[in-house]
């Protein structure tokens, strides 16, 4: 699972994250932290780059085994981004998807990668279909679209997402010293232990008075920006290939909006693994490497 990988990182490989950026609003693009895994015995930095971008609530360390498979199995660059407002990247409003389009644009330029193979999950998914449509966005910037377990579609979020924020909320105001008492808050909204592992990746731990690594109180506020998308169908469309990964046993792409989701890109295919919206199991893998293929 993506979202185990971070929490078990040492103390001071977390220390990144630490030093985010004071709160602020700007209408301009800002420079998204990263990290990366170039192709072994290449100088490719820029020519069909993978660029990765997570979920809500997640980092780019949550992709770091797939960022070296893909490296090395495709023999790309691959970037996997933090998005504003997560990781390593600035806290800033305004969080809705044509603001973190616009950052992970500004990322391609100012990088001047070129043929690039673009992997969102979830909200990053949306973000993904948001940069494919872009206008703003170079001709040749993008070659491939790999949307994972989301749909282009206009509606609330799920109750879950909101339940988290509370219970970050409630573990903050009670300022936590250990993760056991962070998790003793966050088992009244969520058991799976996966998923709990997964948000607790953001708690920095500070005797009495752990807080989260994310701006908690902006990503509540801008839940129902989360919960839409910036194009309706007949605005924009994008002609590329484009795979969509649907998680058998999530609700996040279904019927009601798989129909959304072929007008704005009329080459997408579908595929469907055995998993909910958070697991990411080896098919995953073999799946988006045969879409991409290796250089």
């Amino acid at each position: 699972m993506l979202r185990l990988e971070a929490l078990y990182l040492s103390h001071g490989s977390m220390a990144i994250y630490t030093a985010a950026a004071s709160l602020h609003t700007t209408t301009a693009p800002i420079d998204l932290h990263f990290t990366s895994q170039l192709p072994s015995g290449s100088d490719n930095t820029t020519s069909g780059a993978v660029v990765i971008l997570h979920g809500l609530f997640g980092s780019s360390r949550n992709w770091g085994a797939h960022s070296r498979t893909f490296s090395r199995s495709l023999n790309r660059p691959v970037y996997a981004l933090d998005l504003r407002n997560h990781g390593a990247s600035a806290h800033t409003r305004p969080m809705t998807y044509s603001a973190m389009a616009a950052d992970v644009v500004h990322f391609i330029r100012k990088h001047s990668l070129s043929d690039v193979a673009l992997i969102g999950h979830s909200m990053g998914g949306k973000v993904a279909m948001a940069v494919a449509l872009d206008p703003a966005l170079p001709t040749s910037a993008l070659s491939k679209l790999v949307v994972v377990d989301i749909a282009p579609a206009r509606g609330k979020l799920s109750d879950e997402f909101e339940g988290y924020l509370e219970a970050m909320t409630r573990i903050e105001a009670a300022k936590v010293s250990t993760l056991v008492e962070a998790l003793k808050i966050l088992l009244e909204y969520e058991q799976n232990p996966d998923v709990c592992a997964f948000l607790l990746t953001n708690l920095i731990q500070k005797p009495n008075a752990s807080h989260f690594r994310i701006p908690v109180g902006l990503i509540g506020d801008s839940i129902a920006e989360l919960g839409s998308f910036p194009y309706a169908p007949h605005e924009a469309q994008w002609g590329g290939d484009a795979l969509f990964i649907k998680g058998a046993k999530s609700k996040f792409i279904n019927r009601h909006n798989l129909d959304t989701a072929e007008k704005f890109f009329p080459k997408m295919k579908l595929e469907t693994l055995d998993t909910d919206h958070w697991g990411k199991p080896h098919e995953f893998t073999k799946l988006v490497e045969d879409f991409v293929q290796p250089v």
